[in-house]
């Protein structure tokens, strides 16, 4: 081998080193404050942020749909639309737009800690007939 290239192999093969676990964890931990937040403002229990598939259920409830979109969002691709629709529903029940929506969707670790420690009020489910 190369000096050059046995100098690099030592460095590669850490990956990430603690950085590659600290960094994912704390993305996940600030997506559920912000989730457990989201959720008390709007009248459910904040520990369902944590609950995997249940908090997928929250949303939907939150958003006005119904729980059958749970189930949306176990198919390969249509996930990504049902987690759009849901979100920009969640969004809209907070009073924000579609982009914010969108934001949530796409980048959550940002949007639900805004959503949820921002001064954005549930507006409540709406009214039928």
């Amino acid at each position: 081998m190369t000096p050059i290239l046995s100098s690099l192999v030592p460095l590669q093969s850490d990956g990430g080193g603690i950085l590659g676990v600290i960094a994912p964890l704390a993305v996940t931990v600030v997506i559920f404050a912000g989730l457990w937040k989201t959720f008390e403002k709007a009248g459910e229990p904040g520990w369902a942020a944590i609950i995997p598939i249940y908090n997928f259920y929250i949303l939907t409830k939150i958003s006005d749909n119904a729980w059958w979109w749970v189930v949306l969002f176990f198919i390969p691709v249509i996930q990504l639309f049902a987690l759009a629709k849901v979100s920009i529903d969640v969004a809209g029940k907070f009073g924000k737009g579609i982009l914010f929506g969108l934001g949530l969707t796409f980048l959550s670790f940002i949007f639900f800690p805004l959503l949820g420690f921002g001064g954005a009020r549930y507006q409540g489910a709406t009214q039928l007939g």
